[in-house]
């Protein structure tokens, strides 16, 4: 998918936020899948140092259907890519901007989302096919640094960033101020082993600090 695609299609979003479920098991991953889409979440990423990603992302997938993209993340190699489109992923997430994982995913038909830090990474992403991109670690890029990446993006770029985000309305709007397009969300939204009832709580918890930002 190309960036423009991409975000016109990100835009139409009721929840424009990616739930990174590290840790996850396949016992969990369609009770888990089921609580954030009836929460609103339409993008749900499992990194690969999850216990039995694969299966996982398989079983959510079944789950969803066409009301949830499904994906993988810290992907590496291309042929964890390649491993993740048989498992029937849509969505490859990356710490980094490597080409070879950007291409491949975007060989096998699935948005292409690596992590930059600097616009040269950025940059060299976007040559590479990325559909959008991860601004990661998020802890490490500002709004005001987002602003500065933002003057020199093209616009038809979504840009997300990764890391530390939190259900804190006054930290989401200003990334959104700044230029961001919606955050993903890792360790503060679920945690391996959490229970599913928190989920659910921390889950409303992210959809009403991003409708408070609107």
């Amino acid at each position: 998918m190309t960036p423009d695609l991409f975000l016109e299609h990100w835009r139409k979003e009721p929840l424009p936020l990616i739930a990174i479920l590290r840790g996850i098991t396949p016992q969990d991953a369609t009770n888990a899948a089921e609580i954030l889409i009836e929460a609103g979440f339409r993008w749900i990423e499992v990194p690969l140092s999850s216990p039995s990603a694969l299966e996982s992302i398989r079983l959510m997938r079944q789950c969803a259907g066409d009301n949830a993209k499904i994906g993988a993340g810290t992907v590496l190699t291309v042929a964890q890519v390649d491993d993740v489109a048989e498992a029937g992923g849509q969505l490859i997430v990356s710490p980094n901007a490597d080409a070879t994982v950007i291409q491949r995913t975007r060989q096998r038909n699935m948005v292409s989302l690596p992590g930059v830090m600097t616009p040269t990474e950025a940059f060299t992403a976007l040559h590479a096919g990325a559909s959008a991109l991860k601004l990661f670690p998020a802890e490490q890029i500002s709004p005001e640094l987002l602003k500065a990446f933002r003057a020199v993006l093209p616009l038809s770029v979504a840009c997300l960033p990764v890391g530390g985000i939190r259900p804190n309305t006054e930290q989401m709007r200003r990334y959104v101020q700044a230029g961001a397009n919606g955050f993903g969300l890792g360790g503060s939204l679920y945690q391996g082993g959490m229970p599913m009832d928190e989920l659910a709580k921390l889950a409303s918890s992210y959809r009403q600090a991003w409708e408070l930002t609107q």
